[in-house]
Parts: C-alpha cells; sequence; structure tokens
C-alpha cells in the first residue's frame, strides 16, 4: 500500500510518541452516547499480522495483506485490536488506513521503531487514554530495559500496554498486549510470571484486565493454563495465580477439538494450534468469542481472534 509523503512524515513523527496525537488533522473524538446501564461492552481482537517479509510474494506480501487487513477490522468492528509482528511501516499502513483508531505501542529492538510491535489500536471516539498510565515492557529480567533478553529466548519479546476510559460509561480498564518466545519454554513459563506480577501490579487494581497476544503456546501449557488459574505457578509445582483470567474461546467453545489458529499458509489448519488468545478479568460475562478463518486468501499466516465482552456495573 502506498503512502503519501505526508503521510510518512506524520506517523514517522507520531508512532513512537504517544503523546503526538492525531487531533491536528483528524479533528476531536466525536460524541458518543451515554450508556445509563453503567455496562462495559468491549468487542476484541487479537491479530498477528505476519510481519513485512520481502519474501512474502503475491498474495501474501504485506501490499496485498494490507487490503484484507483493513477490511477484516472494519467488518469485525472491534473496540480494542491488539496486534502482533508489526513492523513499523505496517503499524503506519494501518494507522493511516483506520483514522477511527489511535495507537499505542513501541517496537522490541530499542523501544523506539526498531523490530516488531505487539502494539494496541482502539477506538479514538469511544475511549479517554491515560498515556501516565501505559508502556511498554520486555518480557525479561530487566523489562525496563529496551531490546533486553532472558529465559533463553534468541529473540527480544514484549508487552505493551495502556488504561482507557469509555466515555460513554466512565469506567475504566487496562488492556496488555503481548508476544511470547517460539522456541523456549522456559522463557513463556517465565513471561507468564512477569504477566501476572505487572498485572497485579497496576495502578488501579480494582479495574477489569484485557490480555490480548500470540502466546506461541495452545491452552493447556502450563504457562498459558498458569494464567486461567488451570495450573500453579510454573517451575513450583504450588500456588495459582489468585487473579487469574478467563479464556474468552474456551467459555464459549469449550469442546471444540479443532480450534487452530497458526495455519502457516495451509489450506487446512494445523490441528490444536490455538496460540492466539484473548483473556479477561473473571467478573466478565463472555457474550462471543471467534477465531476468523473464512478470508480467501488469508490475510496473515495466523487467523485473528474476536470476543466480545460485558462487564457489569461495579
Amino acid at each position: 500500500m502506498r503512502r503519501t509523503h505526508f503521510q510518512i512524515l506524520l506517523l514517522a513523527a507520531c508512532i513512537s510518541q504517544f503523546s503526538c496525537r492525531r487531533e491536528q488533522v483528524l479533528g476531536p473524538p466525536k460524541a458518543v452516547p451515554v450508556a445509563e446501564s453503567g455496562v462495559l461492552e468491549l468487542r476484541l481482537m487479537s491479530f498477528n499480522l505476519r510481519y513485512e517479509n520481502p519474501e512474502d510474494l503475491a498474495t501474501r506480501s504485506w501490499r496485498e495483506r494490507i487490503i484484507g487487513s483493513v477490511r477484516v477490522i472494519r467488518q469485525e468492528k472491534p473496540d480494542v485490536i491488539g496486534v502482533q509482528e508489526a513492523k513499523h511501516g505496517q503499524v503506519a499502513d494501518l494507522w493511516a488506513s483506520l483514522p477511527d483508531y489511535d495507537f499505542i505501542g513501541n517496537a522490541r529492538d530499542d523501544g523506539r521503531r526498531a523490530g516488531e510491535y505487539s502494539g494496541i489500536f482502539f477506538r479514538r471516539d469511544r475511549f479517554e487514554p491515560d498515556p501516565a498510565d501505559a508502556g511498554t515492557f520486555w518480557l525479561s529480567d530487566t523489562p525496563e530495559k529496551p531490546g533486553s533478553r532472558s529465559w533463553g529466548n534468541e529473540i527480544p519479546r514484549i508487552t505493551s500496554w495502556i488504561r482507557l476510559t469509555d466515555r460513554s460509561t466512565n469506567r475504566g480498564f487496562y488492556i496488555y498486549n503481548t508476544h511470547w518466545d517460539h522456541r523456549n519454554q522456559n522463557s513463556r513459563e517465565q513471561s507468564a510470571l512477569l504477566l501476572a506480577r505487572k498485572i497485579d501490579a497496576r495502578r488501579n487494581p480494582d479495574l477489569p484486565v484485557i490480555l490480548t497476544g500470540d502466546f506461541n503456546a495452545v491452552e493447556n501449557n502450563v504457562a498459558v493454563a498458569y494464567l486461567t488459574g488451570n495450573s500453579a505457578r510454573p517451575g513450583t509445582g504450588n500456588h495459582r495465580w489468585e487473579n487469574s483470567l478467563i479464556d474468552t474461546y474456551q467459555a464459549v467453545h469449550p469442546s471444540d477439538p479443532e480450534r487452530s489458529t497458526l495455519h502457516f499458509w495451509r489450506a487446512s489448519p494445523l490441528r490444536g494450534t490455538k496460540v492466539d488468545h484473548i483473556l479477561v478479568s473473571r467478573r466478565a460475562q463472555v457474550m462471543d468469542a471467534a477465531i476468523r478463518s473464512q478470508d480467501t486468501p488469508p490475510v496473515s499466516d495466523h487467523y485473528p481472534v474476536t470476543a466480545t465482552v460485558r462487564f457489569p456495573p461495579d
């Protein structure tokens, strides 16, 4: 997808600094109706975009896939999207193509633009972001150090997060978006423990939590199971996480044996390869959850996953 010179300058200036907003171009967010019920209902998506690889040709090239990716987002109408494997140019393309959304995130190699993002798009008309209660941390022993690696993973891995306030209900929530290592199980287990600690330490502990991501692990992997309360603390054999989350897909489709999101461009995905997840606080009511597998040709080598959840009034 071609970008105008103006778009390139605008996005290069803004994308790594969340404080640079687009009101100068798009105007202030539109007014939203007040939800008198106080119910916070959210449409969620986790979407591994497949990084822009020059060896991906024809329909697998990002130039072709950006069109389908935008179409998928427009059709699903998510309020919040966690994206993984997004290079700087891909984030710029999506941001330019989705003027209804704002973006938060930093690239994993240097904390600015180098390497992949695990960033968050959110509806700019509906949510008020708090840039002071947001950030990116590295899945390592030194989580505040950009590019840091520990636990056996050869590639830096990150989580981006932010607190958003819904303008229609004046209710806040936290969204975390992560991408775990694809080779090292110890790294995945340590990432789960770090994520749990970070979530527990959030500034407003009473607010709901949403965790999206490519975990490179299926539901019964001990690292994922720890976050959902189905396994004890990895490496110790005891102590389950007190603030464990709900797996939205499992809540709606507990008996689905065919669940798969990682398909490697195959027409028939490998059975039981659902590594992309949306987890939410236990107060949530999960209204629906799905794997979007119908797009031909596929828009990524992962199928996007979606969920609709409701958080009752406090």
